[in-house]
C-alpha cells in the first residue's frame, strides 16, 4: 500500500484544473460519480420550503467558451489554453484559439470554470460562461 502522506502531498501540488481532470479520470476508471452526494443534497432542498426550489434548479456545470482573442494577445492566450487543457499540443491549442468562438471546457464545475475564465481574461481573451 502506498504511503498515504506522500500521496496526499503529491495531490496537494495539483492545480484546480488538474484535480478536476483527475476526478474525471477516476470516475471513468472506477465507474462512479463524485457528483452523486451533491445531487442527493440538492434533491432534498425543496422539502425545506418553496423558496428553496429555484436554488435547487441552479446550474452546477458550466461551459467555458473562448469568445475572441485580440491578435496581439494570441500567444499569451495559447499558453493559458495549454495550461487549462493539459493534453493539448501547441498546434491544437493554436487552432482552438484561432478558431474562436470555441468551447474550451464543457460541463466543468463552478470553481474550474471561474478559474479558467479569470486566467483567460488576464491573458487578454474574451470569455463566456454558459
Amino acid at each position: 500500500m502506498p504511503d498515504i502522506a506522500n500521496l496526499v502531498e503529491e495531490l496537494s501540488k495539483l492545480t484546480v484544473i488538474e484535480a478536476a481532470d483527475l476526478v474525471k479520470q477516476l470516475e471513468t476508471k472506477w465507474g462512479v460519480s463524485a457528483a452523486a452526494p451533491v445531487a442527493v443534497a440538492a434533491a432534498g432542498a425543496p422539502a425545506g420550503g418553496g423558496a428553496a426550489a429555484p436554488a435547487a434548479a441552479a446550474k452546477d456545470t458550466f461551459d467555458v467558451i473562448l469568445a475572441s482573442v485580440p491578435a496581439d494577445k494570441k500567444i499569451a492566450v495559447i499558453k493559458v489554453v495549454r495550461e487549462i487543457k493539459a493534453g493539448l499540443g501547441l498546434a491544437e491549442a493554436k487552432a482552438l484559439v484561432e478558431g474562436a468562438p470555441k468551447p474550451l471546457l464543457e460541463a466543468a464545475n463552478k470553481a474550474d470554470s471561474d478559474a479558467a475564465k479569470k486566467k483567460l481574461e488576464d491573458a487578454g481573451a474574451k470569455v463566456e460562461i454558459k
